[in-house]
């Protein structure tokens, strides 16, 4: 099996995402069974639709034929990251202040490492995340740097 470097194909599909007015959410390559597939998630203000992946979808099958980043043969799947998109960056925390996040963690920040609630603020590279603890409502600062996953949710 051979191994995909996924930084390397980011890098080479970042001018046709900026050319598409779209930005990456995420990027993964993942194997199910015996199939591998190359899930692309872009997105932009007001969200994305079919047309965009489809359009986005093409020009990066192109340009992957022509520089053949993964030798082995997979699935190209270019789509909108949903309602619980991942946060990566910290320009993605500041999009998303008020929202609905669950953030885990590379250690025990407070009394957890896994945190769900609204994001009330990003700044000097600390999330603040308020969150319900039995009957009362708390908040903690949680640096950028203990941050193992973060998405947004869907509060029930």
């Amino acid at each position: 099996m051979s191994t995909v470097n996924v930084k390397e194909i980011e890098q080479m599909i970042t001018p046709v995402l900026e050319a598409s007015s779209v930005e990456l959410a995420d990027i993964e390559y993942v194997k199910h069974g015996k199939e591998a597939f190359l899930q692309i998630y872009i997105d932009k203000d007001g969200g994305v639709d079919l047309n965009d992946c489809s359009i986005v979808s093409e020009k990066i099958s192109e340009l992957l034929d022509e520089n053949d980043p993964i030798q082995e043969t997979y699935f190209l799947e270019v789509s909108s990251p949903g309602a619980e998109k991942p946060l990566k960056t910290k320009e993605d925390f500041e999009k998303h202040i008020n929202e609905n996040v669950f953030v885990s963690l590379y250690v025990h920040v407070g009394d957890d490492k896994k945190y769900e609630g609204i994001l009330k603020d990003f700044q000097n590279d600390t999330a603040t995340i308020e969150y319900k603890w039995k009957h009362t409502t708390k908040q903690i600062d949680i640096p950028f740097d203990k941050i193992a996953k973060a998405k947004l949710t869907v509060m029930l």
